[in-house]
């Protein structure tokens, strides 16, 4: 199975670099360029144990853990953590990369639903949050109510 855990790599952005060359490479017929190749991601409702399979693009991460949120799997969606609980768990996540210029093409909206909210989260390789330990950002659900700027606010990463 294709699924890895971001934390164990020393290395994580060259590990993401290369699976978006694989996916470059699988739609090269389409015209792609790794340059114009950008990440996409959705939250499972899966945990680790539940995943058998690698994803037929992209790969699946686990071990990735909230920092100054909760994570409401019903919704798969961040929520106000519960009390005295300092990180929360996030399940599965697969990420993958599609064509810059298709997100921008009339009537895709690169696999996210019209209206849906979303927070642009940094993840990091330790809690000490340095330029030196960013690896990327992920996007993660949010509602109506807690926009994206409240989780700015409130300084929320993932580890």
């Amino acid at each position: 199975a294709e699924y890895m855990g971001m934390t164990g790599f020393f290395n994580p952005q060259g590990f993401l670099t290369a699976m978006r060359q694989e996916v470059t490479r699988a739609n090269s017929d389409k015209g792609w360029a790794l340059d114009a190749v950008v990440l996409t991601n959705e939250v499972l409702r899966s945990m680790k144990e539940d995943i058998s399979n690698g994803p037929p693009a992209g790969v699946f991460v686990y071990g990735l853990y909230l920092d100054g949120a909760g994570w409401d799997k019903k919704s798969s969606r961040l929520t106000e953590p519960q009390a005295k609980v300092l990180y929360t768990v996030l399940p599965v996540v697969h990420i993958s990369a599609t064509s810059a210029a298709s997100i921008g093409s009339p009537g895709d909206t690169g696999g996210k639903k019209i209206g849906t909210q979303y927070y642009e989260c940094p993840v990091y390789k330790k809690p000490r949050r340095t330029d030196l330990n960013y690896i990327f950002p992920l996007q993660l659900k949010t509602s109506a109510e807690k926009t994206a700027d409240h989780w700015v606010m409130r300084g929320v990463g993932l580890l």
